[in-house]
């Protein structure tokens, strides 16, 4: 005896199931992806008669900055050890200072030199500041806040503790 297994007619109640969700939460889907592109998605659903701008090629939209003249810069080390001066107000980098290269207790700090296989280095005069925190022991949380601090007072910039402004 043979059976013969044959495709149903109609879409899969999977897909069914995702169109109905799709359409019962289209107004929150578009509020969050005009959100991430900065009213893009708005824009390329309602074309204009305006020409549009060229695409940048980008894989994500970057807010234009804002018109303030002011920079604020403060120094800031991230969840993947990255040592950046950044500007307080729009959060963009403005120096790459350098990571923290190892694991756990055995963390130091690396500068951004050529020497340690990095693209961008520090400039003459921000190099000479830091020149001798090369290869610091950073092994906890509470080193990397001194660390911040230390960095922070020679180069002459603001500094904020990590609970926030």
């Amino acid at each position: 005896m043979v059976e013969i297994i044959s495709k149903r007619d109609g879409p899969r109640k999977e897909d069914v199931a995702a169109k109905e969700f799709i359409q019962t939460n289209r107004a929150t889907i578009d509020k969050i992806a005009n959100q991430l592109t900065g009213g893009r998605w708005q824009a390329m659903r309602n074309p204009v008669a305006a020409p549009q701008p060229e695409a940048s090629g980008k894989l994500w939209y970057t807010p234009p900055s804002r018109a303030s003249s002011e920079v604020s810069p403060y120094v800031r080390i991230s969840l993947n050890g990255r040592i950046v001066v950044a500007d307080l107000a729009s959060g963009r980098q403005l120096h790459f200072v350098g990571e923290l290269r190892g694991r756990g207790p055995a963390r130091r700090l690396a500068l951004a030199t050529s020497q340690n296989g990095l693209f961008d280095p520090l400039d003459n005069q921000l190099h000479a500041a830091l020149a001798d925190l090369e290869g610091l022991h950073v092994p906890d949380e509470a080193a990397e806040e001194c660390l911040e601090q230390e960095v922070a007072i020679r180069l002459g910039i603001q500094v904020l503790s990590r609970g926030g402004g």
